[in-house]
């Protein structure tokens, strides 16, 4: 193992005590699994990024658990009394146990007749930021990224989030209504996987960019896809099967990481 750690040059804090690049030769893998090992259960993560374009110009990035903590379906099916029965089968279209589009419509079938005022209650009451999700999006566009919101969640809670943390775009499926109380569908096409990838190859025709301009970032298995297609696939506290499958790993950070993972300073954070 000591090979695999050899010619490393000096660490350059991004930020005090929190995190650092340092440079090295030899095999990327091999490296980054040599101070996987080396670090053991030590609480960090770690990630080889190449210095050339390390700082990417388009932002696609999912919300539930990624920008915000809560996944809003779950919060709405317990004001239903039911969200052990719905939150177990997000858990398992998450993990890609099941299809997404199917599962979304069998919990939505579920909270046929909610009060329409639940989706106030649960934004209200549930709805946080993730750590550094401000600053996050705010330093891209700083420096020049565009950024679009994209979820399998519904258009009530991303216009909101949108507004809150800067994105510029935003797409999400639709909750039907009928009079004050959900109808129990989905607005069809449904928007789950192939969505969030087509959105990103969108924003590649519009802004001219090349994929590995992108940073997408994710948790479930619906950000799998866009994750694979993007320069930087970032698996944010993610389910095992999307961890494993992406490039970069965020296990223990909040947001600011994935500046970090650009090579941003602290001092370049907006709102930082």
């Amino acid at each position: 193992m000591a090979a695999k750690l050899r010619n490393f040059g000096t660490p350059q804090w991004l930020s005090p005590g929190r995190a650092f690049d340092i440079a090295f030769n030899g095999d990327p893998i091999a490296v980054r699994d040599g101070v996987r090992l080396a670090i053991g259960a030590l609480p960090a993560d770690v990630n080889v990024v190449a210095v050339k374009g390390r700082r990417k110009r388009l932002l696609v990035s999912d919300m539930e658990s990624t920008i915000i903590s809560c996944e809003c379906l779950d919060e709405l099916a317990e004001i239903a009394g039911i969200k052990p029965k719905i939150a177990a089968i997000t858990e398992r279209a998450m993990r890609g146990e099941i299809a997404f589009e199917g599962a979304l419509r069998e919990r939505v079938d579920l909270l046929k007749g909610l009060p329409v005022s639940a989706l106030e209650d649960v934004w209200c009451d549930k709805v946080r930021l993730i750590g550094g999700a401000k600053e996050f999006v705010a330093t891209m566009k700083a420096h020049g990224a565009k950024t679009l919101l994209v979820s399998g969640g519904f258009n009530f809670y991303t216009a909101r989030v949108a507004a809150m943390v800067g994105f510029e775009a935003h797409q999400s499926n639709t909750l039907n209504i009928e009079g004050e109380v959900l109808a129990g569908t989905v607005g069809e096409p449904i928007l789950g996987r192939e969505a969030k990838l087509e959105a990103l190859e969108r924003g590649l025709a519009e802004f001219g960019l090349e994929a590995s301009d992108v940073l997408a970032i994710g948790d479930g298995a619906n950000d799998l896809a866009m994750i694979q297609r993007a320069g930087m696939g970032v698996a944010f506290h993610a389910k095992p099967m999307v961890a494993a499958s992406a490039g970069f790993a965020i296990n223990y950070g909040d947001l600011r990481a994935v500046l970090y993972l650009q090579g941003y300073r602290d001092d370049e954070i907006v709102g930082g």
